[in-house]
């Protein structure tokens, strides 16, 4: 499978890129994505949910009120999960949301991923970017070019580019990662990919 590459001002550079069928061209698997992203999701969340029980909750320990005789249901802490203030029952405790995927599958899921770029026609290579300042406006004069301004964007480079990362950094709808932390989440949560010509060969090598 071959992609033509485009340059900086979003035109034909004449250049052609080879994508390796295994990693670009393999029939999706929907599941391996969900589960990949259930992940992601999941080892994101902090997990520290907390409310106070009957047994934590600050009150007298004495007896509210006699036993029998009042009319009422018997009532032996002013702590009870019945009474306002009173303690929570079954509430969150902080624990650990994250779990363990297989390496072969967290591939697969990737992998699925880019071929779904790639059969939508959400996927571009690009000649290798540099900036020569952090600056926004020019970030977003490239994806103007690219006509990928209005979209939600994942630009892949192949190393970290301290410019062009602080430059998109305050671009809302656009995200720069390197190819060795690329991952399912950021491709099916962008419209559009681009990817940098020279972290083609380091996807593939990570991938392979």
């Amino acid at each position: 499978m071959e992609l033509n590459v485009i340059d900086k001002n979003g035109k034909d550079s004449k250049k052609k890129v080879k994508l390796s069928d295994s990693i670009f061209g393999i029939e999706p698997n929907d599941h391996a994505i969900y589960l990949d992203v259930k992940q992601y999701l999941a080892n994101q969340r902090q997990g520290t949910a907390k409310s106070k029980e009957r047994a934590e909750i600050t009150g007298s320990t004495k007896k509210i009120k006699k036993q029998k005789g009042t009319g009422t249901a018997r009532a032996g802490s002013i702590k009870s999960p019945l009474f306002r203030g009173g303690g929570t029952v079954f509430g969150p405790r902080p624990r650990d949301y994250s779990f363990k995927l297989n390496k072969k599958l967290k591939r697969l899921a990737r992998c699925s991923a880019l071929s779904y770029k790639v059969k939508e026609g959400a996927l571009q290579i690009i000649e290798d970017v540099q900036l020569d300042a952090p600056k926004t406006k020019d970030f977003a004069s490239l994806l103007g070019k690219l006509k990928s301004d209005d979209k939600k964007t994942l630009m892949v480079v192949s190393d970290l580019n301290k410019n062009l990362y602080l430059s998109s950094r305050n671009f809302q709808g656009a995200k720069v990662v390197t190819a060795s932390s690329l991952n399912t989440y950021d491709l099916v949560n962008a419209k559009n990919v681009i990817v940098a010509e020279g972290a083609i060969e380091k996807i593939e090598s990570i991938l392979s």
